[in-house]
């Protein structure tokens, strides 16, 4: 056999035992893993082909075989690697890119925050210089009850990280600020409902922002992301326009991120 078709070979051998390995991954369900029987019918290959791709895969532990009903499941390498994966991650740098997208297509200022209980703290900024800047700042700290992006993470977020927030009080930094509980919880339902939030000049008061979640591989709202601009252009009617846009550019961090909970997001 030629070198080119040596490795033409192993590229098609490689690619069709990541098909094994993904298969597994998606269809073993709750850890007893799958027959050979059942791999080798819905992938359409011979059981000896089968065999021979996931021996190097067992090899590097990657996949492991029951002793006793010969059932394939994910082995712990596929562990190792998901945390190396994960430990190389960093929110900031992931969303760089979709942060500055975004910013293009709405031509807005945009924000990514981190949640550190009772407030939000803003990590990034991406703005159009042409227009008026916002108030914000990279490593500015603002309560959370009245941003969009505070209200997007509390949104996900159980009962006692809002009495955290109740708590540590509610009061109002513009006429509009919302400062009651209760008036609280409702648009927290709302936001998981529809998927993003809304700030109506709650903290600036020429200023509405709309912000989606950002999940982690524990699908954890650990950070959100926000189009904010003056009320002059961002009208209710662009808000409607900016929010799935907003959810979707969330949705595209927490995938990268490993998140599952995605699908959830304003379903």
């Amino acid at each position: 056999m030629t070198a080119p078709a040596a490795r033409r070979n192993q590229s098609s051998s490689l690619r069709r035992a990541l098909t094994v390995l993904e298969y597994i991954r998606d269809h073993a369900g709750t850890g007893r893993g799958m027959s050979l029987t059942r791999i080798a019918d819905e992938l359409g290959l011979n059981k000896s082909t089968v065999l021979r791709l996931a021996t190097p895969l067992m090899e590097a532990d990657l996949l492991v075989r029951d002793r006793e009903t010969g059932w394939f499941r994910l082995g712990h390498g596929t562990l190792r690697l998901g945390q190396a994966y994960l430990s190389s991650l960093d929110l900031r740098t992931v969303a760089a890119e979709p942060l500055r997208l975004l910013q293009h297509a709405v031509g807005e200022t945009c924000h990514l925050v981190v949640y550190e209980p009772p407030d939000v703290v803003y990590i990034d900024k991406v703005e159009n210089e042409t227009n008026v800047r916002m108030a914000s700042r990279v490593g500015s700290r603002v309560p959370a009850y009245r941003t969009a992006v505070g209200k997007a993470i509390l949104a996900w977020l159980g009962e006692d990280a809002f009495r955290v927030v109740v708590a540590a009080g509610m009061p109002p930094v513009t006429q509009h600020t919302v400062t009651d509980a209760e008036r609280l919880r409702i648009e927290l339902d709302r936001v998981r409902r529809q998927g993003y939030a809304i700030d109506d000049r709650e903290n600036e008061p020429e200023v509405r922002c709309v912000a989606a979640p950002v999940f982690d591989h524990t699908d954890a709202a650990v950070g959100a992301l926000s189009v904010s601009g003056l009320t002059t252009r961002m009208t209710p009617a662009r808000v409607r326009e900016v929010g799935p846009m907003v959810v979707r550019t969330g949705l595209e961090i927490s995938h990268v991120l490993g998140s599952s909970r995605v699908r959830d997001v304003g379903h």
